[in-house]
Parts: C-alpha cells; sequence; structure tokens
C-alpha cells in the first residue's frame, strides 16, 4: 500500500539455522526395510530460524542487521551464500565460533509430503569471548535501527546475559524490542516491548510460573476469555504486551494499557506452517518502524501469516503480496455510511495499513472538474473517502436555488465513480466534524484554496498528515454551467 512499510532498518538476533529441503518421487518402498524410496530431483538450501526472520523482513524492504554465531564450516559457507542475494541483509555482525557447529534440519519430501526430517546440531555453552562480540556487534547496530527483534530457537545466542545487556541497551535507545520466545521461563524475557508466543509456548510457561486457570481446569487457551485471563496472568512476569499466535484461531493481542484485540485467522488453505512465526514478528516489526500502531501491524502480521502458510517450506512474503492481500480484505468500495459507522470502516483500513484520503464538495452537477480533483485526490493514498455538503448545507452555503439535486442523488453519483472508496454527508457549513472524527491522513482541496485555508487542515497537519491542493481545471464549475443553462432559457428566468 502507500508507504504501508518504510525503510526503517531493524537489528535481529538470535539463532541462525540452515534449511535444506530435499524433494522427489516416492513410487515404491524398499525391500531392505519398510520405508519408502525417495528418487531425489532436487535439493535447496534456504535461511532458517533468526536468518528466515531478516529474509522476510528484507523481502519488506527494510535494511537488516543480522547477528548470531556460525561455525567454521561448509554449513556456515552455504547459509552465508543464501543469504548474500539480499542486498538488504548485512551480514557483519555474524560471530564466527570455530567450536560451534552451524545448526542445519534437513527436510526430505516426496511432493508436499514431509517424510522425515534430519537435524544436525551440537549445543554447547558459548564462550563470554562469544557473548561479548554478539553483544558488540548489537549494540553497535542498534545506532542505525528503529527495532530489535530478538528470535529465539532455544539454541544459546540468547542467553541471560546477553538478553539482558541488549534489551537494556534497546530500551535506553526508546528502541522497541520484540521477542519470538522459546524459555519457558519468560522473565528472562523482562523489559521487551512485545513476546509473542504460540498456544503451546504461553501453556508452558503459565506451568512453569505454577499458575492455574481459575475455572480448575488445564489451560487450553482457545477460548477468547480464557486467552485474556491468561495473559493478563503472565504479564507481570515481563512488563510486555503479549501477542498470542493461535493457530486456526488466529491471534490475540493484549496490551498492558489497551483492550484485547482478537484477530482472526483468514481462510486460507494450508501447505506448511513452518516459519509462519518468523513472518509474523518480522511483520509486525517492519509496521512498527513504518509508525503503524501495534493494532494495525497485528492486522498486518494476520494477513501475512495467511500468505506464508499457504507456501511449501520455509518461506517469506513480499512487500508487493502483502500490498495485494490487503487490499483485497479491505474491498468494501462505494458505500455512502452515517459517520459513526464511517468510523468504523476507516479503523479497519488504517489497521489493514492503507492511506486513507479525504477530499469534500457541494458535487451538484458532476463535471470534468469534479473527476479531475478526485482523479488526483485518489492518486495520494490507497482509500478515498469524499465529504459530501446536504441540501440544507448547501442551501445555506449557495443559496434557495440550489441544489440541483438532491444529496441522495448526487451521493449516487458519486458512490458510482471507480475511485471513490466511501461517501460521507455532513450538515455543517464544513466539514471540520468529519475530519476530526476520520483524522485522513491527507486533505484535498483544489488550489483556487491556500493550504492555511483549508478548513481541518491543522487537524491533519497536527496527527501527522499532509494537506494537498489539487490542480484545477480550467473553464468547468457548477456556477457556470447553471449561469450558463440560465442564459439559454432567458423566459423561464423571468416566469419565475
Amino acid at each position: 500500500m502507500t508507504d504501508t512499510l518504510n525503510d526503517g532498518a531493524i537489528t535481529i538476533l538470535g539463532d541462525l539455522l540452515l534449511d535444506q529441503y530435499i524433494t522427489g518421487d516416492v513410487t515404491r518402498i524398499s525391500p531392505e526395510a519398510p520405508v519408502p524410496v525417495l528418487l531425489s530431483s532436487h535439493q535447496r538450501s534456504t535461511p532458517g530460524g533468526a536468518a528466515n526472520v531478516a529474509v522476510n523482513v528484507a523481502a519488506l524492504g527494510h535494511p537488516v542487521h543480522l547477528i548470531g554465531v556460525v561455525g567454521a564450516d561448509q554449513a556456515a559457507d552455504t547459509l552465508r551464500q543464501t543469504l548474500s542475494i539480499w542486498k538488504d541483509i548485512r551480514l557483519d555482525g555474524l560471530v564466527e565460533d570455530s567450536g560451534w557447529t552451524t545448526i542445519t534440519k534437513t527436510r526430505v519430501l516426496s511432493g508436499r509430503q514431509q517424510i522425515v526430517r534430519l537435524d544436525n546440531e551440537k549445543l554447547t555453552p558459548f564462550s563470554q569471548i562469544t557473548e561479548d562480540a554478539l553483544i558488540a556487534s548489537t549494540i553497535r547496530a542498534l545506532e542505525t535501527s528503529h527495532i530489535l527483534i530478538c528470535s529465539d530457537y532455544a539454541k544459546g545466542v540468547l542467553s541471560d546475559r546477553v538478553l539482558k545487556t541488549v534489551i537494556k541497551a534497546a530500551r535506553a535507545r526508546n528502541i522497541p524490542v520484540l521477542v519470538d520466545p522459546k524459555r519457558a521461563d519468560l522473565s528472562a524475557y523482562r523489559g521487551a516491548s512485545l513476546l509473542t508466543p504460540n498456544r503451546q509456548e504461553l501453556s508452558k510457561a503459565l506451568t512453569a510460573a505454577g499458575l492455574a486457570n481459575p475455572t480448575g481446569t488445564s489451560w487450553t487457551l482457545t477460548d477468547d476469555a480464557e486467552v485474556e485471563q491468561a495473559c493478563t496472568a503472565i504479564a507481570p512476569l515481563t512488563g510486555s504486551d503479549i501477542l498470542l499466535t493461535r493457530s486456526e484461531k488466529g491471534m490475540t493481542l493484549w496490551q498492558q494499557k489497551a483492550a484485547p484485540l482478537h484477530c482472526r485467522a483468514h481462510p486460507s488453505e494450508v501447505y506448511d506452517v513452518s516459519g509462519a512465526g518468523d513472518t509474523v514478528i518480522a511483520t509486525i516489526a517492519c509496521a512498527l518502524a513504518s509508525g503503524r500502531s501495534l493494532a494495525s501491524a497485528v492486522t498486518m502480521a494476520t494477513t501475512a501469516a495467511a500468505i506464508a502458510v499457504s507456501k511449501l517450506g520455509t518461506a517469506f512474503v513480499t512487500r508487493d503480496e502483502l500490498h495485494q492481500k490487503l487490499l483485497e480484505e479491505i474491498a468494501d468500495n462505494g458505500a455512502c455510511l452515517p459517520l459513526p459507522d464511517a468510523c468504523a470502516i476507516v479503523e479497519n483500513w488504517k489497521r489493514h495499513g492503507a492511506s486513507v484520503v479525504l477530499t469534500n464538495g457541494c458535487f451538484d452537477l458532476l463535471h470534468p472538474g469534479h473527476v479531475s480533483l478526485i482523479q488526483f485526490a485518489a492518486s495520494q493514498g490507497d482509500k478515498l473517502i469524499v465529504a459530501l455538503n446536504t441540501d440544507a448545507s448547501i442551501k445555506r452555503l449557495k443559496g434557495p436555488r440550489r441544489p440541483l439535486q438532491s444529496e441522495q442523488a448526487r451521493a449516487t453519483v458519486i458512490r458510482a465513480l471507480r475511485h471513490v472508496d466511501l461517501v460521507v454527508l455532513f450538515d455543517e457549513d464544513t466539514p471540520l466534524n468529519i475530519i476530526s472524527a476520520l483524522k485522513p491522513h491527507v486533505l484535498v482541496k483544489g488550489a483556487d484554496y491556500r493550504e492555511d485555508e483549508v478548513v481541518g487542515g491543522d487537524i491533519v497537519r497536527e496527527h501527522g498528515g499532509r494537506v494537498c491542493l489539487a490542480p484545477l481545471l480550467n473553464g468547468h464549475s457548477t456556477s457556470r454551467i447553471v449561469q450558463t443553462m440560465d442564459d439559454s432559457h432567458p423566459e423561464k428566468d423571468a416566469s419565475q
């Protein structure tokens, strides 16, 4: 969408994995043992773990500082090679440890069916030298970053010392910290801005903390009310907001200072959930780095997750894919609604990352000048609202002979224009109340005004928006058309 995501840099610290896929066809069972025989046809390697988070962030158009540990081995070389195609991912923060084995997960598939997964990992505690290098790389990257993501796959990079130091450093710079947690003891992430556990992870955390379900039964985390209770109970351990990913139920955002938000999952054919959590936290980070609200970030992440799980294997979502899907979800064009209903629609647009534009007028007789204004306004964002004067408002402004068409007729014509997404009527002399309520990102008027003369311009700018003046199409106005008609029929005018 228009400026849905800008280019704020993001630092990602976490466990680096190399995902490998061997695909082929199974046509027989081995005579040596009751196992399928795969005729291999293709092999590929992709970044996994925190490296997959980095790819998702880069695919959404943001520069990345990637920090983690690799071994001095062939798998590390392959991982670097798979990441090198992403020019926006900086790899100078990778720490090489000769005593470490780069973690590799190899999946064997027949068609879309996974047969077996082979993991190559030898987990040993990192030395203080390696931890110092991770901390130094992270703090250096934070100097040019908007967000810190801690991607924990429980492989050792995010030790107590590393977590405590980098979270403190980020918060000292007012940089939000997002954590995809794997520990059962969530207190290790104290100071983070947002945790993104799934149901299994939150259930383990509740058990580890000794927090029982008030109903006396075990936590299932399927009911909205129960999810809210669980988040309320666990939140004091970290002081963080919590985004619980609930698989087919969607996501729940529980915030310290706002009402819970339940985002339902989008119906889609699920091929593979591998890396879906990486896509979620990457999308949220990009949205926040672009100045979006957390609620908007979660809405966008819900959509991104639906795209990711429809792909086979560890996948990423591109900026264009997300843009298109978000627009499809708010394709509710052409309504004429009262202001309270319009506010709800516009709030949903904003949660989806849409840039909202508003213009206003009487639009009594639609002419090329009107069309030019509407086309220009639509080009300034994703969704266009036309605020339309009521009949009573026009009579006060233009006299008893106007309007020539009723407000219902004018609204019907404006709604039919393909550029217009919403029409709202206002009875006052100006659209100030509508602008105050809807808070568009862009306010458009004709260039016969100066910016400082545009009603509501100060309100829009106060919320970070802008005022645009549309070029005039000379020689076209409703008043001129009416005058021409009167001049053409003087006898009718005299009889009135």
